[in-house]
């Protein structure tokens, strides 16, 4: 294509040497500028910001080629977490892709994240049943965990309990909480607390295609519980302290 542009300047009068060159570096800035303007899609749809790449298919190709890149480097990325768990339900990842939709292996494979208020569990509240993961089924969420947050995904404020492993997330420019099945490492969302929505104070922030609605209670003796720890007693902590102060004080005057 350039070498034909190029050819037609120099059959036009007044033809200059220098008119090739320009050309050609536009040409080359042009397509470093569509490269960079890709790069910051793929940057903005790998957190918690509105997926781009389930609206452009040839930014998720590059995406899922990306991370398999990745996994071949790092082995398994899936074996990330703040716990050190190793995961009971291992496959490929031609196997995933084989039983996932698209969308399902973005956001559970490659930590994608679903357009706020697009998920179909968003304005879902079963009175009833419980959620399981996408990709293997282990139970996560009753339904009386669920509730409406506001946040455009599906919020809960408790798990069963060992259902989920942590895993430090600095992508952002910020430092977040994300929840993965402890049984197949699926990515499921974050969890923040101190938002005061419910008793527990805790929201799991939860991509609709991460999760499975069951129709069923949740198995027997499984318990619901919060994720993160409690906080430390600021008060009581520093009320210990002035009691240990007071008492040394106390017996260096005796």
């Amino acid at each position: 294509f350039l070498a034909r542009l190029t050819l037609g300047l120099r059959s036009r009068p007044g033809y200059r040497p220098y008119d090739s060159a320009a050309l050609l570096t536009g040409a080359v800035y042009m397509h470093l500028l569509g490269r960079l303007r890709l790069s910051l899609i793929g940057v903005i749809s790998s957190g918690a910001a509105p997926s781009a790449a389930l609206r452009l298919p040839t930014m998720a190709g590059v995406r899922m080629r990306g991370a398999g890149q990745q996994a071949r480097m790092m082995g398994s990325v899936r074996d990330l977490n703040d716990q050190g768990v190793e995961y009971s339900v291992r496959k490929t990842e031609a196997a995933w892709r084989e039983q996932l939709s698209d969308e399902e292996y973005y956001v559970l494979r490659q930590k994608g994240t679903e357009y706020p208020g697009s998920g179909k569990y968003d304005k879902f509240y079963p009175k009833a049943g419980h959620f399981v993961c996408g990709g293997c089924g282990a139970p996560l969420y009753s339904a009386a965990a669920k509730f409406d947050s506001g946040c455009g995904w599906p919020a809960f404020d408790r798990i069963v309990k060992g259902a989920v492993v942590t895993q430090t997330d600095s992508s952002l420019g910020m430092r977040r909480v994300e929840i993965l099945c402890g049984s197949c490492g699926g990515h499921l969302g974050h969890v923040f607390e101190g938002e005061r929505f419910t008793r527990t104070n805790e929201r799991h922030c939860v991509n609709s295609a991460s999760v499975r609605y069951v129709d069923a209670p949740l198995p027997d003796g499984a318990a619901e519980t919060k994720v993160l720890p409690e906080p430390e007693d600021d008060a009581a902590g520093a009320k210990s302290i002035l009691s240990e102060l007071l008492g040394k004080k106390g017996g260096q005057g005796d």
